[in-house]
């Protein structure tokens, strides 16, 4: 168990000795139902996010709005955004960003397919919801470079400081794009003119 991601060496022995200590039923339903999960989850066909069906709930929901779509890196940040049910388009899971310190390029992500997605016209926005890192932002001008020709705006998730943060525990890069990316009072906390 110690080479599933986030369980050392002692947590996996904690693991181990409880499920020793279990019933050998109780034991079997969780095996199985391991089993199950890696047999019935699969890849949704439109987006990349995981499903138990061809295509996901969130693709097949006709009360979303299909022209919008937000790109993530991976599920993660699918249920992230979902959590805060503040969006309503769709998402395309590109399984990773652009490294070549570890040998992941373009060809390696579901870059094609968001292409292919965008050709179809029915995309008249996407969404880069990247991370705020040298890889995420060389994935975000890639697909930017790659969107260029099609009629559809290229927009980014805001970034800046957190609420509740302190600017002087702020990096830099942070902070500065706050800066340059600043936003009228009366559209932060509902002041109508």
């Amino acid at each position: 168990m110690s080479s599933l991601p986030g369980i050392g060496k002692r947590t996996a022995l904690r693991l181990v000795l409880n499920l020793l200590s279990r019933e050998n039923a109780e034991v079997k339903r969780f095996t199985e139902a391991l089993l199950k999960l890696k047999e019935e989850i699969c890849n949704c066909e439109k987006c990349y996010n995981i499903s138990d069906t061809p295509v996901c709930s969130i693709c097949s929901d006709s009360k979303r709005d299909h022209s919008i779509i937000c790109v993530v890196e991976d599920i993660r940040d699918v249920i992230a955004i979902e959590n805060t049910m503040q969006f309503r388009g769709v998402y395309h899971v590109l399984g990773g960003i652009i490294s070549p310190m570890d040998g992941i390029g373009p060809a390696d992500l579901k870059i094609e397919e968001l292409i292919k997605r965008v050709e179809q016209g029915d995309c008249h926005e996407i969404i880069m919801a990247l991370p705020a890192s040298m890889e995420g932002d060389t994935t975000n001008f890639y697909i930017f470079r790659r969107l260029k020709d099609f009629s559809v705006t290229v927009s980014t998730i805001a970034r800046g400081i957190a609420v509740g943060g302190e600017l002087e525990y702020a990096d830099e890069i942070t902070l500065g794009r706050s800066i340059i990316n600043r936003m009228p009072l009366e559209n932060t906390i509902g002041i109508r003119k």
